[in-house]
């Protein structure tokens, strides 16, 4: 009974702790991209100790696997910036629940990479998450920086789904820390060129929000995660992770003070909860 209950422990410290990575789109006084760079750069260093220590070797076991690790770095980069830029341009409780339309994106994306027939139930959720979304939305126009934080939040989530699918199918072998090592190195390398943060830019309180960010709020909740599937299922880990907004609209509230206005709660409400159906309709169907 003690491992199952440490793991639930270490599963909701992992989703809070990826939650409240969002806040430091606001915390950080740097533009997204610059954030990704050095948050990877600290975040890299970290797993490749952790990974030295719990494993050893820091190669990948073929290749082949070094294409795949960077196709999925690209797809990483790519949403993390896109993560960031959505806070930055909304709110961190709009920003994180139109990232998490990815569940959805997902169960929509995976029968055309597996070759599988769309279900019916699946269609009704995308159109719920469309829903959802439209609610967040104060105006249709691109000139308003919610309703662009909005799209670049949703493109994020098409990110992420397409590199979870693509990392589930070539890339699963390698636990969480050894994967996320890789991405997060050619992450790095990806974002060095047109990167333009100077050391002298950072002052002390910068340094320490992205050592902060890179080893508590990136490799620690990979870590923590990769450890609470030891002893949870994977239901049980996707159904808690759909806390992620939760915990970051809670955290921005207690940190930024930011007030999530009625529209939000009733869109983010009609997504999350989609989200946890679709979770727990997957698991059923495996």
């Amino acid at each position: 009974m003690l491992k199952p209950r440490s793991g639930l422990i270490e599963l909701h410290l992992a989703v809070l702790l990826f939650g409240g990575t969002a806040l430091f789109s606001k915390l950080i006084p740097l533009s997204a991209l610059n954030i990704t760079f050095l948050r990877c750069i600290v975040a890299a260093f970290t797993l490749a100790l952790l990974v030295k220590v719990t494993q050893k070797s820091l190669a990948l076991h073929h290749k082949k696997d070094y294409l795949i690790a960077l196709g999925l770095g690209v797809l990483v980069s790519a949403h993390w910036v896109t993560y960031f830029a959505a806070m930055q341009l909304s709110s961190i409780a709009v920003g994180m629940i139109a990232f998490f339309t990815y569940p959805v994106i997902t169960v929509l994306i995976e029968p055309i990479v597996n070759r599988t027939r769309l279900k019916l139930v699946d269609i009704f959720s995308g159109l719920a998450v469309l829903t959802g979304v439209i609610l967040l939305i104060p105006e249709p126009n691109l000139h308003n920086d919610i309703t662009l934080g909005i799209l670049v939040g949703v493109v994020s989530a098409m990110l992420f789904a397409i590199r979870n699918i693509l990392h589930k199918r070539y890339f699963s072998e390698y636990g969480g820390a050894h994967g996320m090592l890789y991405q997060t190195l050619i992450t790095v390398i990806l974002l060095s060129p047109w990167q333009d943060v100077k050391a002298h830019d950072l002052d002390q309180h910068t340094v320490l929000l992205i050592l902060v960010l890179g080893v508590v709020f990136t490799a620690m909740p990979h870590a923590l995660f990769t450890s609470a599937l030891r002893y949870l299922s994977a239901k049980t880990a996707g159904l808690v992770s759909c806390l992620q907004p939760f915990y970051g609209a809670v955290l921005a509230m207690l940190i930024l003070n930011e007030q999530p206005g009625t529209n939000t709660l009733i869109g983010g409400s009609i997504i999350v909860a989609t989200a946890l159906f679709e979770t727990q309709q997957s698991h059923q169907k495996k």
